[in-house]
């Protein structure tokens, strides 16, 4: 096992490093702990990619991106992703932060309710 329990999503992570009260309270209600925690290679490029990014936003994000695993796309992940996007619940990078969670059995956390509501139809 490898000790990952969480992966965390675009939003959670920006929601986390601005100190949004509601990440605060998902992540204190769930336990989360950033050693135990991981983020999909997309939330890594989705963080990092923003046009107006500032440098020093830049390095806030990869001091937070460094105490993260970051899990890599493969063909589980893209298998899951494309059925999930087929389901009709969710854009492509929601589809594959949502596969990587289902495939590595990580508990998603997001503030993205929609995502959530996805999840829960997908899964019925």
């Amino acid at each position: 096992m490898s000790g990952i329990e969480f992966l965390l999503d675009t939003n959670m992570v920006i929601g986390l490093l601005k100190g949004q009260a509601a990440a605060i309270a998902l992540a204190e209600q769930s336990g989360l702990a950033l050693d135990q925690s991981a983020v999909s290679q997309i939330t890594r490029m989705e963080l990092l990619g923003y046009p107006q990014l500032t440098d020093d936003e830049d390095q806030t994000i990869r001091a937070f991106l460094t105490n993260c695993q970051v899990r890599m796309l493969d063909e589980q992940v893209e298998a899951q992703a494309i059925a999930l996007r087929r389901s009709g619940s969710f854009k492509l990078p929601d589809a594959i932060i949502a596969a990587t969670a289902i495939t590595a059995s990580l508990r998603l956390l997001t503030l993205d309710q929609g995502m959530l509501r996805g999840l829960e139809k997908f899964e019925n």
